[in-house]
Order: C-alpha cells, then structure tokens, then sequence
C-alpha cells in the first residue's frame, strides 16, 4: 500500500554525489510503500533534458530510468484537479500565492490519502489536511 507521496528534493537524494543517509535509509525502509506525483517525474525529467551532454546528465539518466523505472507514478487527475482549484481559491483569498506544482503534488497526496515527503516543508504547511515529514532531519 502507498503511504509516502515524495518531493522532488526527497527522490532525487540518491542520485547526489554525496547523498543524505537519513534519506537513504528511509527510502530502503518504505520501499514498497513510495510514490512520486506525475508533477515530480516532469520537474525531473525537465532538469534532466536541460543539462548538456556529461558524466553529470548520463549518471542521472541512469538514475531516473533505471532505478526508478518501477516508481509508481500517481496522476494528476480529475479529482486532484478539484481539490487543488478549492485549495488556490481559498488560498487565493487569503493572499497566499503557491506553486503550481506543489499544489499539484499536495492535491495528489490529498485525494491519495499519502503523506508528502520534502524538505521544503513550508511549501505545504499551508494546505488543508495535508500530513508532511521531511526525511533529511
């Protein structure tokens, strides 16, 4: 069963020269129980095709289309869309400007009922109902 929704920064730890170990061994423990969001596999492919041919761009290809090629991939779907649109208007009115994408990652976990998991825990402190643990502390 999924329980953990990962960031950007939390899945692309271990493929960093010199990776947090904290990280790396909750990710050995919740192993079959990680996901990424649809948002978070676009971010990483997108930094990916941005980098010029290197040892750098070739390590990380190897990392996001090997080690990661059975990583469930959640969607952003029709009920996530509803639930991020109710969250930026609420947000909206109370002045809090967001990011697309981490909207889309916290309606993700939201609708997926999955904790996120991100060292940029301020990014969704201010989304309603969402559970958040940063595993690099």
């Amino acid at each position: 069963m999924l329980k953990y929704l990962l960031d950007t920064n939390t899945i692309s730890e271990p493929a960093r020269p010199s990776p947090n170990r904290r990280v790396l061994g909750h990710l050995h423990r919740h192993e079959f129980e990680i996901a990424i969001a649809a948002p978070v596999w676009h971010e990483l492919v997108f930094g990916l095709r941005r980098l010029p041919p290197s040892a750098k761009r070739t390590r990380i290809e190897g990392y996001l289309f090997g080690a990661l090629v059975d990583l469930p991939i959640l969607p952003y779907d029709a009920a996530a869309a509803e639930w991020h649109a109710t969250e930026r208007a609420r947000l909206g009115a109370q002045g809090t400007a967001i990011p697309f994408l981490d909207g889309q990652i916290a309606a993700i976990a939201s609708v997926q009922d999955c904790i996120v998991v991100t060292a940029n825990v301020e990014h969704f402190e201010v989304f309603e109902g969402i559970r958040i643990e940063n595993w690099m502390e």
